[in-house]
């Protein structure tokens, strides 16, 4: 289209910002859930990050799609995801933005297609990636009395309370990075990003749990209340590694699926898990949680 441009920043105005999450918020009523992560929505809302770059792209003057690039991983070929507002697809703009994606970092790319729809599988295939990572969404109901989720006793000698802001954050950040070595997206986090979320209005430290070995951090239980959507998140169960297979991650979950059913109230809990991570998803089937949906990263073969 002889209208069509794409233009690159590595930082969005306010105003710019303000039109992303609106074409964000309208993807995601159009397909079902954001085409575009938390971790990628809260860039669009804090200014710049190091490595990341926003491709806009407009019919005219109309901001029609965007596209998020995360090269901060030093070892794994950056991170993207885009999405077109549902009222200008099949017009050729996604493949556009794709392309403009693939350019941009040199044909080393990894998308994610949240919630694996069919037009993003067809697309992936245009623009010659390969799927390799499959994402479960999981959920299971919860009522107030805590129906259904296992006793469960916590490791001798552990001791658990909330996070304290202010307080806990090196802490927290220390075992996060060490639980989540292998998970760059997770392990990576920094204070700016904990910062972040601490600032959002879904943030409760009354749903963070945190469990101590004596004055060592041992593990924790991060939940978060999707409370339009009626759904309690076991957001992130992260374990020490002197702590893993002691029991205490599924004490954790457990302790935070209560708090969810009986202080929240919310009538369901979702998660997500690498659908290759057997141990976990075994551990969440026993907890009463089965596959929702499923959410697709795709590469270049490079």
């Amino acid at each position: 289209m002889s209208d069509r441009r794409i233009e690159v920043l590595t930082e969005l105005p306010a105003a710019t910002a303000d039109a992303v999450l609106a074409l964000i918020a309208a993807g995601a009523a159009e397909d079902g859930q954001p085409a575009v992560s938390e971790q990628g929505r809260l860039r669009v809302r804090h200014g710049s990050r190091p490595g990341v770059q926003h491709l806009l792209l407009w019919s005219g003057a109309e901001l029609t799609g965007y596209g998020q690039i995360d090269g901060t991983d030093a070892v794994e070929a950056p991170a993207g995801e885009f999405l077109v507002h549902p009222g200008h697809r099949s017009q050729g703009h996604g493949r556009a933005l794709g392309e403009a994606m693939l350019e941009a970092t040199g044909k080393r790319l990894r998308v994610w297609a949240h919630g694996g729809h069919p037009a993003a599988r067809h697309l992936a295939v245009q623009l010659g990636l390969k799927m390799f990572r499959e994402l479960r969404q999981m959920r299971r109901p919860l009522d107030a009395a805590g129906g259904g989720i296992p006793e469960t006793r916590l490791p001798e000698g552990v001791t658990v309370r909330t996070f304290v802001p202010g307080q806990d954050e090196a802490a927290w950040l220390a075992v996060n990075a060490a639980a989540f070595a292998h998970h760059p997206e997770q392990g990576g986090m920094t204070l700016d990003d904990l910062r972040d979320r601490e600032a959002e209005a879904w943030f409760d430290p009354a749903g963070f749990f945190l469990a101590f070995r004596g004055a060592a951090l041992a593990g924790f239980h991060w939940t978060k209340v999707h409370a339009e959507e009626g759904l309690g998140e076991v957001y992130v169960v992260g374990i020490a590694p002197s702590e893993q297979g002691s029991g205490l991650g599924r004490a954790l979950t457990a302790i935070g699926l209560r708090h969810l059913a009986a202080e929240r109230g919310v009538p369901t809990a979702m998660l997500y898990v690498d659908a290759d991570n057997a141990p976990a998803v075994a551990v969440y089937e026993r907890l009463g949680f089965t596959t929702h949906e499923t959410d697709l990263m795709y590469r270049t073969e490079s």
